[in-house]
C-alpha cells in the first residue's frame, strides 16, 4: 500500500471521527463547536474543479468575480450569513436587492467554497411564489432539515425577505425568521443581536433559539412565524390571528428606508463572467410610487415614495462606472 493510500486511509478515518464527535456535545458548547466546526470545514471544502466538468455552464460556480468580497473564515467571532437566491446565476446577479445586501453584509459562500450548513444564517429572497420549491431543494442538497421544527440548535437559522414575504404563510413551516420590508438596516440589526446573544453560550446554559427570536422579536419588520398560528373560517379565509409567545407584535410591521442618500448602495458592482440577464449598471431612483395601480405589487409594497437626489445619483455612477467598466445604464 502506498503512502498517498494510507494518508487518504487516515485522513477519511479522522474526518468520520469529527463528524460523530457532535453527538457528544449536549447541549452544545458555542466554543467547542466552532473549534470542532473549523477543523471540519478545513476537511469538507468543496473541491470545485471536481463538479465542473458536469454542469452546463462552469463560470456560473467559480467565484471570484471582479468586486467580490473575500474574508478571513477562521475567525471564531465571524458571524456566517449566506445569501442565497433561489434561481438561475444569470437571474440572480440582475437582482438589485441582493447586490445591495452583498455590500451591506458583506456575504460569502460561493468565495469561501465552504457548505452552507456551517453558517449561523442562511437565508432566500423570495420574488415570486414558484422559486418556492427551489429553496426546499436548496435546502435539501445543503443537508439542512427542512421543517423549523426538526432543526436543531447547530443547523443554520433560516431567514427570507423580499416582495413576497408580506405573505410567507406558505413557507411558514420551513423559515425560522422573516424580515418584511426593506432590509439594508433590518438584516444589520438581527445580525448585531444575534453577535450580542452568541457571546453569552446560550446553548451551554440551557436555551435555545426561541431565546433568541424573543431577542429580536422587538426589532421592527422582524416576524417570527412559530410564535402565531391562525384560525380559519368554513370557507379558508383567515378567522383570527393567534399570538402564542407574549412578546410578539399584534400586527407585524415592515420596515422602509427613510433617507435615501443615507443607505448604502453597491458602487462596487459584482462583474459576472459570463452574460447575466442585466448585464449592465443598474441605478435605482427612487423607491415607491404615487400612482397606486392596484396590478403593480412594486408600487404598493413599497410605499412610500422616496427619492435619491441628482447629486447622489451622478456620484453613484461615476464610481460605478469606475468599478465595473459598464458603460450602458439601466433606470
Amino acid at each position: 500500500m502506498s503512502d498517498i493510500v494510507k494518508r487518504q486511509i487516515k485522513k477519511n478515518r479522522f474526518k468520520q471521527a469529527l463528524e460523530s464527535s457532535i453527538v457528544y456535545i449536549s447541549p452544545i458548547n458555542r466554543g467547542q463547536y466552532i473549534d470542532w466546526l473549523k477543523w471540519r470545514q478545513v476537511l469538507e471544502k468543496v473541491d470545485i474543479k471536481r463538479i465542473l466538468k458536469k454542469v452546463e455552464k462552469p463560470a456560473r460556480y467559480l467565484g471570484n468575480e471582479l468586486n467580490s468580497i473575500h474574508k478571513d473564515t477562521e475567525s471564531n467571532e465571524l458571524i456566517r450569513y449566506a445569501h442565497c437566491f433561489p434561481d438561475l446565476y444569470e437571474v440572480g446577479m440582475s437582482h438589485l436587492g441582493s447586490h445591495i445586501l452583498y455590500n451591506c453584509i458583506t456575504l460569502f459562500g460561493l468565495e469561501s467554497r465552504e457548505p452552507i450548513r456551517h453558517f449561523d444564517f442562511v437565508s432566500f429572497t423570495l420574488q415570486y411564489e414558484m422559486c418556492y420549491t427551489n429553496i426546499l431543494n436548496m435546502l435539501d442538497l445543503a443537508g439542512i432539515p427542512l421543517l423549523a421544527k426538526d432543526r436543531k440548535n447547530e443547523d443554520p437559522l433560516i431567514m427570507v425577505g423580499g416582495s413576497c414575504a408580506y405573505n410567507v404563510e406558505p413557507l411558514a413551516d420551513f423559515v425560522d425568521i422573516v424580515v418584511l420590508g426593506e432590509g439594508e438596516e433590518m438584516n444589520l440589526d438581527v445580525i448585531r443581536a444575534y453577535k450580542e446573544w452568541i457571546r453569552t453560550n446560550p446553548y451551554e446554559n440551557g436555551k435555545d433559539k426561541t431565546d433568541f427570536y424573543k431577542k429580536i422579536i422587538g426589532i421592527d419588520g422582524v416576524y417570527i412565524p412559530s410564535f402565531y398560528d391562525f384560525k380559519y373560517n368554513d370557507d379558508g379565509t383567515v378567522k383570527e390571528l393567534v399570538k402564542l409567545v407574549e412578546e410578539a407584535p399584534d400586527k407585524p410591521r415592515k420596515r422602509i428606508i427613510s433617507d435615501m442618500d443615507a443607505v448604502v448602495y453597491p458602487e462596487k458592482y459584482i462583474v459576472p463572467f459570463i452574460e447575466v440577464v442585466h448585464d449592465r449598471i443598474v441605478l435605482e431612483l427612487f423607491r415607491g410610487c404615487t400612482r397606486g395601480c392596484r396590478f403593480c405589487q412594486a408600487g404598493m409594497i413599497y410605499r412610500p415614495i422616496r427619492e435619491k437626489s441628482v447629486d447622489r445619483l451622478k456620484g453613484i455612477v461615476d464610481n460605478m462606472i469606475k468599478n465595473t467598466g459598464y458603460d450602458e445604464i439601466s433606470l
